[in-house]
């Protein structure tokens, strides 16, 4: 069977076998005649290896997790998705079963952990099932953040809440509850909007630094990843990341933030996030996907089928193959176009950094001594398996009293 090519690219570069991957049992799928532009199959079973694989839904299971270290090593201590683990970087801690581990590195198809950490979880376990915030939406927040602002500085606390029951359609205890939240937010700190970008600084444990950034988490994963990357580079260590919907916050001993903003900008934040992502679980895993789709590794063969497990341990040893090959090695791009654009949003990510650029938003920065009340929420995410509802709500029910606290400290002076 044979018909006319227009382009020879080099995705075709790869199926004819071009990059000398046989030693990796990745063979050419297709002959390629470059005189005649002419293509065809290539060996007696391409089409039966090709029907039997195709398909573009990737296969997914649960991973193991195992204490790598002390009394308990070896010792398998429960399962979490291939979702999960895409989330996390080494020295993560999640929680399972009610104990705490901290990420250290993988295998396969099992994770290994350290079961003696003292450090709070860095990443709750409902967070990879959250649907994320659209960046259309979070933009519409932030216009109302931006009218509630306005309206704190010149009207009245009956006024404002009048009119958050017909913006919002909401009932009168709810469009108190939000002007009580706001009105805190405003007298405390700043409130961030559409045209001013907080950046909070605030020391408990570590010194916490919190991007009030509210364009969805595509966008803030995006964003937190690059500049964590590029503070890493200038000097930071074991620098920890938490993200939502509503912003980012980077923690660790040394944060030179100042440094990578001045640096980071639209046209250079894709380099940067494909070097931050390149040693990286998510990498590895979309690796894996991309890998299948293009019959690098094969599902089926010959009747029988290849376990995720077995899988995934091929693609480990592929990935290292076409790193030398190439950075452009066709698969690879697609893995790193995956994580940039479906799973982050790389392009609204440059949109922000454009309109920082720009002027059209502006970067505050601001020093509270508690987090501030929009910050709570991205500071607790990490307790909240630990945290029973009843100590959760006298958290926050304290946290109300401090910041009521310090904003009367404020009026006084």
């Amino acid at each position: 069977m044979e018909w006319r090519f227009i382009k020879y690219g080099k995705k075709t570069s790869y199926l004819a076998g071009e990059y000398e991957l046989e030693a990796k049992d990745v063979y050419a799928k297709i002959w390629y005649d470059k005189e005649n532009r002419q293509i065809g199959k290539r060996g007696k079973l391409a089409r039966m290896i090709y029907m039997t694989n195709i398909g573009t839904i990737p296969e997914e299971s649960f991973v193991n997790v195992i204490v790598s270290t002390g009394d308990r090593k070896g010792e398998k201590v429960g399962v979490i998705d291939e979702a999960f683990l895409e989330r996390m970087k080494k020295g993560d801690v999640f929680v399972l079963g009610g104990h705490k581990y901290q990420f250290l590195y993988t295998r396969g198809m099992n994770v290994y952990v350290n079961a003696s950490v003292k450090r709070p979880p860095t990443i709750p376990s409902w967070f990879s099932e959250m649907l994320p915030l659209s960046f259309d939406s979070a933009l519409s927040i932030q216009k109302f953040r931006k009218i509630m602002e306005e309206k704190l500085k010149k009207e009245s606390a009956e006024e404002i809440k009048e009119f958050i029951k017909d913006y919002l359609h909401c009932s009168e205890k709810v469009a108190s509850a939000i002007y009580n939240y706001f009105y805190e937010q405003y007298e405390y700190s700043k409130i961030p909007h559409e045209k001013r970008l907080v950046v909070e600084y605030y020391k408990g444990r570590k010194n916490y630094v919190i991007f009030h950034s509210l364009y969805g988490r595509r966008v803030n994963d995006a964003l937190s990843r690059a500049i964590a990357y590029l503070t890493a580079r200038v000097g930071g260590r074991d620098i920890e990341i938490g993200i939502n919907d509503n912003g980012f916050f980077l923690a660790g001993e040394k944060l030179q933030i100042e440094k990578a903003l001045k640096f980071l900008n639209s046209e250079n934040i894709e380099e940067v996030l494909k070097e931050a992502i390149d040693k990286t679980e998510i990498l590895n895993r979309r690796f894996r996907h991309c890998a299948t789709r293009s019959l690098m590794i094969l599902r089926s063969y010959k009747g029988k089928n290849k376990s995720v497990r077995r899988q995934q341990m091929k693609s480990h040893f592929l990935l290292a193959a076409v790193k030398k090959i190439s950075k452009n090695f066709p698969i690879l791009k697609e893995a790193k176009r995956e994580v940039l654009e479906d799973l982050m949003d790389i392009e609204n990510a440059k949109q922000v950094l454009k309109w920082i650029k720009q002027g059209e938003v502006k970067i505050e920065k601001v020093h509270t001594r508690l987090p501030s009340p929009f910050a709570l929420n991205l500071i607790l995410q990490g307790y909240i398996d630990l945290l029973k509802i009843e100590d959760k709500i006298e958290f926050l029910k304290r946290m109300h009293k401090e910041h009521l606290k310090e904003i009367e400290r404020k009026e006084e002076i």
